[in-house]
């Protein structure tokens, strides 16, 4: 039987509701720190704490919130619990006299966001022939990545142009997090199969295979030199970048990372997972020496754009591979512990990456991702086959 080319309502759905979220998480990203320094006075340092637990919380809850659905043999109820306290958060923030009130409201939208991935992609997996599973997540990446370019310009739209108050910037962004919400509520949820577990105390973690361990293994590696994007705009301002041509870049970055997710996701399909995500890890690699020797401001553009298709591809092959590599009845644990390495691991590289950055420089903090993503590619190739989903 041949591969239908079209995707089902689900797929469709969700990838919907992943630009909505990401517009509705997005429109936040240039205006919450200037809320909090100049709106409500708070330190620099108050941004650090707020975005450090933040991010720290949506890292940690996303293995829990996988295993919570597959225990509960239900993806879509734990995914619209996600999307409404994501949603909720923005009010509340918006609702703000003093930071710690802001401090809740983004910890109650990351949150959300933890407990939401998971379950989403399980659904998404589960509404795929598995020979198209890269394709379906591609066409997820594309809703997600649109979103992060449509946030920002939307938000820097509203401030600028219309002279919309920096508070209201919260309030409207609750908008597209219940549309969101909204979507995920038509989607269909398919009968758990005979095969899918009964409920059990037990995290099943010895039910994943040898191979998936591996597979962790080796992103963690890469994943502890993979720093936060902000060390780029940073690179970008001090090769002379102005701030406003650094936001349009940014928004570059994210239509190259959504113009490539669907093709890496479909070729991941019919050449294999492991070939693409290598083919992700090279681009990263010339991408970082790139950045670690170049103080020319156009090449530093260029090369973060092109770095947009090294987010495109690893984001959607790496967690399809995390997919294929567990039982489907644990298929939201395997995709949930997936996530939560990848943004520990980004976390340590962040830390790191920051120490190296002052107190070395620019250079290093490049270099020292180039050298684990050469280890990670490394261990990638050894430890995980290059194979593809079986044709039908």
């Amino acid at each position: 039987m041949r591969t239908s080319n079209h995707f089902s309502r689900n797929v469709l759905l969700l990838a919907a509701t992943s630009f909505f979220a990401d517009v509705s998480s997005e429109m936040l990203y240039p205006v919450l720190p200037l809320f909090l320094t100049q709106e409500l006075a708070a330190p620099a340092s108050v941004v650090g704490l707020v975005e450090g637990i933040a991010e720290a919380t949506q890292n940690a809850v996303q293995g829990v919130s996988g295993w919570l659905a597959d225990r509960i043999q239900q993806d879509k109820p734990v995914a619209l619990v996600g999307y409404g306290v994501s949603a909720l958060g923005k009010p509340v923030m918006g609702l703000a006299t003093a930071w710690p009130q802001v401090l809740i409201g983004r910890f109650a939208d990351r949150l959300g966001s933890g407990i939401r991935s998971a379950p989403r992609d399980a659904l998404i997996a589960g509404s795929v022939e598995e020979q198209r599973r890269g394709a379906a997540f591609g066409l997820e990446g594309i809703g997600d990545n649109l979103g992060a370019v449509a946030g920002p310009l939307l938000a820097a739209v509203l401030l600028f142009l219309f002279a919309v108050p920096m508070r209201s910037i919260f309030y409207l962004a609750f908008i597209p997090g219940v549309i969101a919400f909204l979507l995920v509520v038509g989607v269909t949820e398919t009968v758990p199969s005979e095969s899918r577990a009964a409920p059990r105390l037990s995290l099943g973690l010895r039910d994943l295979s040898p191979t998936y361990w591996k597979y962790l293994f080796a992103v963690a590696v890469f994943g502890i030199g993979n720093s936060s994007n902000a060390f780029i705009i940073l690179k970008a301002t001090t090769v002379g970048i102005s701030t406003e041509l650094t936001v349009l870049i940014y928004a570059g970055f994210n239509l190259v990372a959504a113009a490539v997710s669907y093709p890496a996701g479909d070729l991941s399909d019919r050449w294999g997972r492991q070939r693409l995500f290598l083919a992700a890890l090279a681009i990263f690699v010339v991408a970082y020496l790139g950045f670690a020797v170049s103080g020319s401001a156009l090449v530093v553009g260029l090369l973060f754009i092109l770095y947009g298709a090294y987010q495109g591809t690893f984001r959607t092959v790496g967690k399809t591979l995390a997919t294929d590599l567990v039982p489907s009845e644990r298929r939201a644990t395997g995709v949930g512990i997936y996530a939560s390495v990848v943004g520990l691991a980004a976390l340590i590289a962040s830390i790191v990456g920051g120490q190296l950055w002052v107190r070395v420089g620019p250079t290093a903090t490049f270099l020292y991702g180039v050298c684990f993503a050469i280890l990670g590619g490394l261990l990638l190739a050894a430890l995980v086959p290059n194979t593809t989903p079986p044709s039908h």
